[in-house]
C-alpha cells in the first residue's frame, strides 16, 4: 500500500500514454471486447458478494431464532 503513495497516481498525460499503448498492443477493435469482459467480471463479483451476504444474513437470522 505504501508503494502506491510513494510512486503517486498517474496524472493526465500518463493516462493518455497508457491508453495509446493499449491501443497499439490490442488494437481498436479489441478494446470494447476487453471492457465488456471486464464489466461481466465485475457484475459476477457483485452478484456473488450479494449472494454471500444473503447467506450470512440468513444464517445469522436462523441462529437468533434458536435462542
Amino acid at each position: 500500500m505504501d508503494i502506491i503513495f510513494a510512486i503517486g497516481m498517474p496524472g493526465g498525460w500518463e493516462w493518455i500514454i497508457i491508453g495509446l499503448i493499449v491501443v497499439i498492443f490490442f488494437g481498436a477493435n479489441k478494446i470494447p471486447e476487453i471492457f465488456r469482459g471486464f464489466g461481466k467480471g465485475i457484475r459476477e463479483f457483485k452478484d456473488a458478494s450479494r449472494e454471500i451476504k444473503k447467506e450470512i444474513e440468513k444464517e445469522s437470522g436462523s441462529e437468533e431464532d434458536k435462542k
